[in-house]
């Protein structure tokens, strides 16, 4: 059986009716994209108010003396330097005591524009224990005529600090005032002072024992008028014996001292001076405070007695057996920003009631609406009529 093979087909393989998506064209002709040009920076005015430092203006009434005080302050230079100025005005309106300063780290003027006078400062640290000051003091004479400084050194004092070591020049009273020390050894320091106008200083031996806490010091006068005055220190007092001179008798030695301890949960103190003795206890918990006291050979006992009667209420009491006078007050506080305060005292016959807004110790800006206010009311036992109410008041802006 014969086969025949047959010729292969010549026709081309189609995979894809249609134009080949393979075959090269030509991209759609696109434009390209049109940018604004760059604007140029806009560059801030030089006087702007946004980039203007900040002014903090105070102002202080007080009705007692009838005074505004009145102080305005800019920090300068991204807070390098301040500049500030203080007046104050009477209710009538008349302006007194106005006063310029211009503080920086290393240097101040203060300006007094009333009398004409200014005060220069300014120290520089010449080194890590090394440190120089100055001082002039620009003042009018007795003639009435503007001191105008002189070619040369100038100012009213002068002063070189280091570690150990410290000498201020004083040009008006011609006086210089030299400190110094050095340790002689590691338990031993000798310390110097002299003062050239008075003619006077003072040599000091301190050495410390082997013991901590315990020091022995031996202070002469310079020139020396007598014995060396002696002083031991120890962890819960110290004694020092020095000579006096006395009316009657030439020179004396006069014994001074103070003694602390520890004493049923109290704090026991005994002070000697002057032939002087005066014991005191004091005992103090939560909720009370017990200070009694007693001066000896006079015999004065006082008494003094505090109780806390929760976070926001306190009774004082103190009392004198020699005078029989006793003076009692009683706080009540609300938060840090309100208190109030009501006392007597028999020595002058006054009842007093205060009011505080505020922190009494703290600044008008930590105070509720940057205001401190102060009402105080003062009535006299034997004159009713004669009864005083008095306030204080202080504002601060932040322009």
């Amino acid at each position: 059986m014969a086969t025949t093979d047959s010729p292969p087909s010549t026709t081309p393989l189609i995979l894809f009716p249609g134009p080949s998506s393979f075959q090269p064209h030509s991209p759609p002709s696109q434009q390209p994209p049109q940018h604004p040009p760059p604007q140029p920076p806009q560059q801030p005015p030089p006087f702007s108010l946004r980039n203007r430092p900040k002014v903090r203006l105070t102002t202080e009434f007080d009705s007692d003396s009838s005074v505004f005080f009145h102080k305005v302050s800019s920090k300068l230079f991204d807070g390098l330097a301040k500049l500030k100025l203080s007046f104050s005005n009477s209710s009538k309106g008349e302006v007194a005591d106005p006063q310029v300063s211009f503080v920086s780290k290393n240097f101040s003027v203060d300006y007094d524009v009333g009398d004409g006078n200014a005060l220069f400062r300014g120290f520089v640290d010449v080194g890590p224990n090394l440190k120089f000051k100055a001082a002039h003091d620009l003042k009018n004479n007795g003639k009435n005529e503007t001191y105008r400084p002189q070619i040369g050194l100038v100012h009213k004092e002068l002063g070189l600090f280091t570690r150990n070591f410290s000498a201020q020049y004083y040009f008006k009273e011609k006086n210089t005032v030299v400190n110094g020390s050095v340790h002689v050894s590691s338990r031993m320091q000798l310390r110097v002072s002299r003062n050239s106008k008075a003619q006077q200083g003072e040599v000091t031996l301190a050495a410390n024992l082997s013991d901590p806490g315990y020091q022995v010091e031996l202070a002469s006068a310079v020139p020396s008028i007598g014995l060396p005055k002696a002083t031991l220190k120890f962890p819960c007092g110290e004694v020092s014996v020095e000579e006096k001179e006395d009316e009657e008798v030439k020179k004396i030695l006069s014994l001074n001292g103070i003694v602390k301890g520890s004493v049923l949960n109290g704090l026991c103190t005994a002070l000697y001076k002057d032939e002087n003795l005066n014991l005191r206890y004091s005992y103090k918990d939560e909720e009370m405070s017990f200070i009694p006291s007693i001066s000896l050979p006079s015999n004065a006992v006082t008494f003094a007695f505090k109780r806390r009667f929760g976070p926001s209420d306190k009774l004082s009491y103190w009392y004198n057996f020699d005078s029989n006078y006793w003076s009692t007050v009683y706080k009540h506080t609300a938060g840090k920003d309100y208190k109030f305060k009501a006392g007597y005292d028999s020595e002058i016959r006054l009842s007093w009631a205060s009011l505080w807004v505020g922190d009494e110790s703290g600044k008008a800006k930590t105070a509720p609406m940057k205001m401190k206010l102060q009402f105080m009311l003062q009535v006299p036992q034997d004159d009713v009529k004669s009864s005083v109410l008095m306030f204080r008041v202080k504002k601060r802006w932040d322009i």
